[in-house]
C-alpha cells in the first residue's frame, strides 16, 4: 500500500528500467521550454513530454494499429507494450 501515491512518472521509469527501455533521443524546445523524450524497446516506442519537472510528464505511444494511445495509467503503456510485442514473430 506504501506506492499508491507513487507518480506515474515514477512508475512508468520503474517498469522501463526493468523490461530494459532505452533512451533514444531527447530535446528541448528552446521557446516553449518544453523536453521531448523518446523511449524504445524492440519495435515499441513511447514518448515522454514534459515543461519543467519531470515528476509531470505526459506519456504517448501508439498501439499496434499505429493509432495514439495516451497514458493515463502504467496499465495503458504496459497494454500497448504487449499487444506489439506480441505481433512480433
Amino acid at each position: 500500500m506504501d506506492n499508491i501515491g507513487t507518480s506515474l512518472y515514477a512508475k512508468v521509469h520503474r517498469w522501463t528500467d526493468a523490461i530494459g527501455f532505452r533512451l533514444n533521443a531527447s530535446q528541448t524546445n528552446g521557446k516553449s521550454n518544453v523536453t521531448t523524450r523518446h523511449y524504445f524497446f524492440e519495435t515499441f516506442n513511447f514518448f515522454e513530454r514534459f515543461k519543467s519537472d519531470p515528476e509531470k510528464s505526459k506519456f504517448l505511444c501508439f498501439d499496434m494499429y499505429g493509432e495514439k494511445v495516451n497514458v493515463k495509467t502504467l496499465l495503458d503503456l504496459q497494454t500497448a507494450f504487449f499487444e506489439n510485442i506480441s505481433q512480433l514473430k
